[in-house]
């Protein structure tokens, strides 16, 4: 198995042609794919007649090594009687995996090549607005990529045929599959506070952020921050693809006020007691636990989505 190294010639022909000897003939053309964020894989289980293919088996694809994600495409069926067409990317890449951005977004270009329109991409998000609960649903509507700023995009390269050189990101978030993703919600049943509309910063990772880091994105207008997604989110908006993303809040970025160490060693010597709050860390089993608490209703919305989506073609 190889992958794909910046600027090498992509393997499409080999991965598509190992995927239409695996597949039958209604499931090689999915009409939506989706991208399962850390501990969201059961997204799948809403899919019939499964077809898993390993990413081991598909030249390009790269090998996901984050506790959470898993490493093939699930094609299947979702709705009633012939059913729609899908494929869910069960683990994603992440460039801090030691991944290159164009191994990271390879698998969208196949997805792309194979038929799907659109793409819901999911993730476990911390959230920097106070005002998110954990377990809340954002449907992204705007991202703040500092990496992409500072010469980290998977874009980089030379100018290709038939794809822009500059590509307009004003409308990366299709408004369409954000209404649909309300009514889809509204379907449901879901109470109106299960579901928030917010802005995604990206951050490369592997790292969580600092307090000050925190703050900075928190003022520049962030309401959620990960360590994904938006590599995708181009690739696909290249490639055409409508893109949905929804980032399920599994934590409140801790960003504590600084309390003076010089202030509380004076009080000390004065004989006078300091009260220090405690130190709050983060953890990646409490991103994956939240997941997986809220994978039920996350299945529920993108299932439904997908029925609305397929309707309205």
């Amino acid at each position: 198995m190889s992958t794909v190294a910046q600027g090498q010639t992509a393997p499409f022909a080999g991965t598509l042609d190992v995927l239409s000897r695996i597949l039958p003939a209604n499931l090689l053309k999915p009409r939506v794919a989706i991208v399962c964020g850390s501990g969201l894989s059961t997204l799948a289980s809403s899919l019939r007649d499964v077809v898993e293919v390993p990413y081991s088996s598909l030249e390009g694809f790269g090998k996901s090594t984050v506790e959470g994600h898993r490493s093939a495409l699930a094609f299947g069926l979702i709705g009633e009687g012939k059913g729609i067409p899908v494929v869910a990317m069960l683990g994603r890449f992440h460039p801090y995996e030691g991944h290159s951005l164009s191994t990271v977004v390879y698998p969208i270009r196949v997805l792309a090549r194979l038929g799907v329109r659109d793409i819901i991409i999911t993730n476990a998000a911390g959230a920097l607005n106070p005002n998110l609960d954990v377990g809340t649903i954002v449907s992204i509507q705007d991202h703040l990529a500092l990496p992409n700023l500072t010469g980290f995009n998977p874009l980089l390269g030379p100018a290709r045929p038939n794809y822009p050189r500059f590509l307009p990101l004003s409308t990366a978030y299709s408004r369409p599959l954000r209404r649909l993703v309300f009514l889809a919600a509204h379907a449901l049943g879901l109470p109106r506070d299960a579901l928030a509309e917010g802005t995604y910063a990206w951050v490369s990772g592997p790292t969580y952020e600092t307090p000050a880091e925190g703050r900075y994105m928190r003022a520049a207008g962030a309401d959620v921050i990960g360590m994904s997604t938006v590599p995708e989110v181009l690739a696909a908006r290249e490639e055409g693809v409508n893109v949905c993303v929804l980032s399920l809040v599994t934590n409140k970025v801790v960003i504590p006020e600084y309390e003076s160490v010089r202030e509380a060693v004076e009080a000390e010597l004065a004989g006078r007691t300091v009260e220090q709050a405690p130190e709050a860390e983060l953890s990646h089993e409490e991103v994956l636990s939240v997941g997986q608490q809220k994978a039920g209703v996350m299945k529920a919305l993108v299932a439904k989505l997908i029925e609305l989506i397929a309707a309205e073609q």
